[in-house]
């Protein structure tokens, strides 16, 4: 079992930056790879950033590609996605997701576990 808390999100206004944390605990974390996904109201659950065990190894989306960065500090059991330049097509819940089953990391019914969000909104 792997718990995921997320914390960070808020509302801020477009192009400042913002950064999400997620603190995991239950498994062993460092052996783990994890990901960011997202939900705006009426839309699915979309991928935003995956990071692999080490931290060596990240993935993002086209639509923050550029723009967010995930990491993770092992030391501490939490990942971290730093968003810049925020748009108000970035507001939704930001999920946090860890241990995938396969490597289809973008979607997200691959993901065994998941945080209760945290909301971001973003106003123009």
């Amino acid at each position: 079992q792997v718990r995921l808390v997320e914390s960070g999100g808020g509302l801020v206004q477009a192009g400042v930056s913002l950064r999400l944390s997620c603190a995991a605990s239950g498994r062993t974390f460092s052996s783990i790879a994890m990901a960011w996904f997202r939900q705006s109201p009426g839309k699915e659950r979309e991928f935003v950033a995956h990071i692999n065990w080490s931290g060596v190894n990240t993935y993002y989306a086209d639509s923050v590609a550029g723009r967010f960065t995930i990491s993770r500090d092992n030391g501490k059991n939490t990942v971290y996605l730093r968003m810049n330049s925020l748009k108000p097509e970035d507001t939704a819940v930001y999920y946090c997701a860890a241990h995938p089953r396969g490597t289809d990391y973008n979607k997200w019914r691959v993901w065994d576990y998941w945080g209760q969000g945290t909301q971001v909104t973003v106003s123009s």
